[in-house]
């Protein structure tokens, strides 16, 4: 079992928390102008890395704040807690988020998602040859 230390309330059983996904993603700034498929991949693509890796917690049971904590998804060994809005820490050894945006509103995704010319696509997935229509059926 971890114990977090909750920035305001100190150290607590993991069992007073809950796992709100990546951190650094930022909002898209005009959400009405992207296409289904730029929509979609803000929602659901996200890194699953493995080792150093920036998520988001929420004290649920407890204060009812959220943060930013630095684990490794390996060990579990928990390297940095940090406020909200901050950035994230340097630690030796651990690059930069590939996905942490530079602009307010930006939003980027990294890793290979298909194969050449077949962006977007899960590794192994069936192609027709075709390109076919973006649309958010499915989505």
């Amino acid at each position: 079992m971890l114990l977090i230390s909750c920035p305001n309330c100190g150290p607590r059983d993991e069992t007073e928390f809950h796992y709100g996904g990546q951190a650094h993603i930022a909002y898209p700034e005009n959400p009405n102008e992207l296409t289904d498929r730029e929509w979609a991949e803000y929602l659901f693509y996200r890194e699953n890395t493995k080792g150093t890796f920036a998520e988001r917690w929420v004290h649920s049971t407890g204060c009812r704040q959220w943060f930013n904590m630095l684990r490794d998804t390996v060990s579990y060994d928990i390297h940095s807690i940090y406020a909200m809005g901050q950035p994230r820490p340097d630690i030796p050894g651990a690059g930069p988020s590939k996905t942490e945006a530079t602009q307010p509103g930006e939003f980027s995704q990294a890793g290979d998602f298909g194969q050449a010319g077949d962006p977007g696509l899960a590794p192994g997935a069936a192609t027709t040859g075709a390109a076919s229509p973006i649309s958010s059926e499915g989505v």
